[in-house]
């Protein structure tokens, strides 16, 4: 039996990320392999990989600002100010009830702002770096799992968009009517979150397992906040100053349709409030930026990995393979393509720019084995979003990491992509393969 070259070059990928090999080089050797067992010279390999980078270059770019900005937003004080009251309101009860009502405040809180992050508010993972760092001491005081809290944003940058037409998830469903318009099949923008109803369900049971498993206290080598530390003040003229840039970056984002205009938007107005003087504000500007430049790297690097898969013209071989081994049974098809969906979306790192792939080759072999239209959405919505919930190179859980690992305490992979991966996908499957027989 032949190796199909898409699939061992994400199987390499995964594992030299498991070894903790930086993921930006373990997205590269993966496309390294992969090209070059599909036949391609390491010219081309090369040479493919460099010119679809550029695709992700507006994102990447989007990001960093959006992480500037963030640490703008973060050094006006407001996020400081809010952890300090909450500490010492923590500090004067001291009791087992009064830390337990903390803690399911501050799950509840980050819930709902991943969620609006998506649609009402679509800054997406530019929330992260505002209010994570400034938080580790309190999840540190409650003895909070980060695991917890990684997946509890995971949930909130994933269940929105396969679901709400709104923001993110406009974006997301708009790029599978696409797809479907492409394949010359006709179907209803509107029945695009029907079809999705059932599978999203395996984020809400994802999510309740999350709780249970990760709600056991965990210690972390980190300074605690000490008893006698000053509770921050805040003043008016900040607190408008950073409303404004919120507010303007909310609108030229809107009106533009660009995040980077929009961050710049919130920057500018930082920059010539008066507030602070520049040079403090630079600094803040770059560091932040660092934080976010990263995960912009990696999406780079995701790009380049999906141009290569491409070149190699191997993922239709995989569906072809698929066809072959399944034959007309069809609850078997359904989860070979889940299969698929899985491992194209692990490599590529992005839920939006797998379902073009898969949807162009699981639209024709859903209708021959007598998928309806509401059962291929179920499928291609599903199969995209299984790799968001896990992938090193996902934004989804290079955003979380970002934040929470500020102090070296959390790692990527075991802390954030496994139990992102373990919590959800399975959930995801089961819905999704019911939701694919059903409808």
């Amino acid at each position: 039996m032949e190796i199909n070259a898409v699939l061992v070059a994400v199987i390499v990928m995964i594992i030299l990320c498991l070894m903790r090999l930086n993921v930006v080089l373990s997205i590269f050797v993966g496309a390294l392999t992969g090209g070059l067992l599909s036949g391609m010279s390491l010219d081309k390999v090369i040479s493919t990989f460099g010119k679809t980078i550029v695709d992700g270059a507006e994102v990447a770019l989007s990001y960093a600002l959006l992480g500037g900005f963030a640490a703008l937003i973060s050094y006006s004080g407001i996020t400081d100010y809010i952890v300090g009251k909450v500490i010492k309101s923590m500090k004067q009860e001291n009791s087992q009830k009064s830390r337990l009502k903390i803690k399911i405040t501050l799950v509840a809180v980050l819930l709902v702002i991943s969620v609006l992050s998506q649609n009402i508010i679509p800054v997406h993972i530019a929330f992260i770096p505002i209010l994570i760092p400034p938080l580790l001491s309190l999840f540190n005081e409650l003895k909070m799992d980060r695991r917890l809290i990684a997946t509890v944003i995971g949930f909130g940058l994933c269940f929105p968009y396969i679901l709400f037409p709104y923001g993110y998830g406009h974006i997301f469903q708009s790029i599978i009517f696409d797809a479907f318009g492409k394949a010359n099949v006709d179907i209803e923008f509107n029945n695009i979150w029907k079809a999705m109803l059932i599978p999203s369900m395996g984020y809400v049971v994802g999510l309740i397992i999350a709780i249970i498993l990760y709600w056991k206290p965990r210690t972390y080598k980190t300074i605690k906040v000490e008893e006698e530390q000053e509770m921050k003040t805040l003043k008016p003229y900040p607190l408008i100053v950073t409303g404004l840039a919120i507010l303007a970056t909310f609108i030229v984002q809107t009106y533009t349709e660009s995040m980077i205009f929009g961050a710049l938007a919130g920057i500018l107005i930082f920059f010539f409030s008066g507030l602070y003087n520049w040079k403090d504000l630079d600094a803040k500007l770059v560091e932040g930026i660092q934080i976010m430049a990263y995960i912009g790297v990696v999406i780079l690097s995701a790009n380049g990995f999906a141009g290569v898969m491409n070149a190699t013209n191997e993922v239709g071989t995989l569906v072809e393979s698929l066809a072959a081994i399944t034959g007309d049974n069809k609850a078997f098809s359904i989860m070979m393509m889940y299969a698929i969906g899985l491992v194209v979306t692990l490599g590529i790192g992005s839920s939006f720019a797998t379902i073009p792939i898969i949807a162009s080759l699981f639209i024709p072999f859903g209708q021959e084995i007598g998928l309806s239209s509401m059962a291929l959405i179920a499928v291609i919505g599903t199969a995209g979003a299984l790799g968001d919930s896990g992938s090193p190179a996902s934004d989804s859980t290079l955003g979380p990491t970002a934040g929470l690992n500020v102090d070296g305490e959390h790692d990527h992979i075991r802390d954030t992509c496994i139990p992102n991966f373990m919590i959800y996908n399975i959930p995801l499957i089961i819905f999704g393969f019911i939701a694919a027989m059903v409808l």
